[in-house]
């Protein structure tokens, strides 16, 4: 295949006529499968069926669609089995819905593009330090103890906000640190967290791509949201101790 386009057209294709022989098994056991093939994909192909494949995907070549179908129907040859077939298409899906989702005027758009540009002008401040990842911290207090490793649990406080200054969840404001895995919890964090030595406190400017991406996290955090941590860390539990 050429590009996704044609990959995604044949595996729709594949997995439509795949399907179609499940349920109707009887029929493409008889001499007269190469007959219904074709009587199916003209079904199969209609302008409503046309409308919901580009509701789901960036383009589809009708052309490569239809000849999966009468490749699986009429001679059972693909370059697709059911499990490769769903799971790229499931991939592909997702790839297109998050591209949808980016264009101009969609609130995924409008926050990555709000992320982006208070990044950058973040990245220009005296003692803030941006990571190959793209995430930036500031050392807030300096510690002298060990830093956590994967594998490890940590001990901390946190203060969660959008770069709008809103909070969305705070360990400090509840009064109670809290316990977790080190890699157990976003990716921006993940990284932060092993930068840390135990005393420190520190504030992580997290891009979108590095937090909660296309899905964001429940009411306050949207798709694509920049986010803003204060985070102290205060002990590190091993694995061996109880």
């Amino acid at each position: 295949m050429k590009n996704e386009t044609d990959s995604v057209s044949y595996a729709l294709g594949y997995v439509i006529a795949s399907q179609m022989k499940q349920q109707l098994s009887q029929q493409f056991d008889t001499l007269y499968g190469k007959d219904v093939a074709m009587a199916l994909a003209k079904s199969q192909f209609s302008e409503a069926s046309k409308q919901n494949f580009e509701r789901s995907f960036d383009s589809i070549n009708y052309d490569i669609m239809k000849s999966a179908f009468l490749n699986e129907v009429g001679y059972a040859k693909s370059y697709f089995n059911e499990t490769t077939g769903n799971a790229y298409l499931q991939a592909a899906y997702k790839r297109a819905q998050d591209r949808k989702a980016l264009q101009p005027g969609k609130p995924a758009f409008e926050n990555k593009k709000k992320g982006d540009e208070f990044l950058a002008e973040n990245a220009k401040k005296e003692g803030v330090i941006t990571t190959e990842s793209g995430l930036q911290y500031e050392i807030l207090k300096q510690g002298k103890g060990d830093k956590p490793v994967p594998g490890d649990k940590v001990e901390v406080h946190y203060h969660g906000t959008l770069i709008d200054g809103t909070v969305f969840d705070s360990s400090v404001d509840r009064g109670e640190t809290t316990t977790f895995g080190v890699t157990q919890v976003i990716k921006g964090w993940v990284e932060g967290l092993q930068l840390m030595n135990v005393g420190s406190k520190f504030k992580f400017y997290i891009p979108a791509e590095l937090a909660y991406g296309m899905r964001g996290s429940g009411g306050k955090i949207g798709p694509m949201e920049t986010l803003v941590f204060e985070v102290e860390l205060f002990n590190i539990i091993k694995k061996e101790e109880k």
